[in-house]
C-alpha cells in the first residue's frame, strides 16, 4: 500500500498508507492527520484539504481541474504548488507522496 508524507506547521512529519483510489484528502482523515480537515467530504466546495505539495512531486500529478483552481483562489495564503487533497487519488506511483499542510488550517 504507498504511503503519504504530511509534514505540520512546525516541521512534524507523518506517515499514512493510502490504499490505491482512495484520496490524499480521505487518507489523511482516516489516518487523523491534523491540517486536513475536508469539512465538505471531498466535493471541492471548502478548500479545508489545501495542502503543498512537494515539488519532486508535482510533475507526478494531473493538472488540477478548472474547477480545483477556482478552490484553492479562495485558500488561505495559496501558493504555485497547492493543490487540495480531495482531488489526488492515491496510486502506486505516488508511493512516498511528500504534501506541506498550511499553518492556516491548525
Amino acid at each position: 500500500m504507498p504511503k503519504a508524507i504530511f509534514i505540520d506547521k512546525d516541521g512534524g512529519q507523518y506517515e499514512a498508507d493510502i490504499p490505491v483510489g482512495q484520496s490524499l484528502m480521505e487518507g489523511a482523515v482516516d489516518n487523523m492527520i491534523d491540517g486536513i480537515l475536508g469539512e465538505c467530504g471531498g466535493v471541492m466546495s471548502c478548500a479545508t484539504c489545501h495542502c503543498y505539495v512537494a515539488k519532486e512531486w508535482e510533475d507526478k500529478l494531473p493538472p488540477a481541474s478548472e474547477r480545483e483552481e477556482d478552490m484553492l483562489d479562495m485558500a488561505i495564503e495559496p501558493q504555485d504548488n497547492s493543490r487540495l487533497s480531495c482531488q489526488i487519488e492515491m496510486t502506486e506511483e505516488l508511493d512516498g507522496i511528500t504534501v506541506y499542510l498550511p499553518p492556516s488550517q491548525f
